[in-house]
């Protein structure tokens, strides 16, 4: 089963994709945020139909505490927005310290900060997206 992965942020989107098994997730691209949401979402959709996915994985900040706060629910809003362009499960997925890990893991490739800010948002899609691989 062919997953995507995408970890929402304000300026840019992350986005992974799991091999056909459903077993790897691997960074896949990073969509700078335009200044329409529906054109956001028609290219994770575009996306989403490219690789032939069967579940879109979104990434829930949820707060240090587990429990849901503004940015929890403003993904949430922005998850069920999508959910209604797709006939495939949109799936909600815990996403606390994908972004430090990412950089952490980042760091220890010796990239620099440019380099990093580059990927490290695809990086945290394929972590949020593993981690929900490895609990299915």
């Amino acid at each position: 089963m062919r997953a995507v992965g995408v970890d929402l942020g304000e300026r840019r989107i992350g986005v992974a994709v799991s091999d056909s098994a459903g077993q790897i997730a691997t960074p896949y691209e990073v969509l700078h945020r335009t200044d329409s949401r529906d054109e956001d979402h028609r290219r994770i959709a575009a996306i989403v139909a490219d690789v032939e996915a069967e579940v879109l994985i979104v990434g829930l900040p949820l707060s240090l505490d587990g429990t849901e706060g503004k940015a929890a629910q403003a993904a949430r809003d922005e998850a069920d927005q999508i959910q209604a362009l797709f006939p495939i499960p949109v799936e909600m997925h815990d996403e606390r310290f994908t972004t430090v890990e990412a950089e952490h893991r980042l760091k220890e490739q010796n990239l620099n900060a440019r380099a990093q800010r580059k990927v490290v948002d695809k990086v945290a899609a394929a972590i949020l997206l593993q981690a929900w691989l490895d609990s299915q």
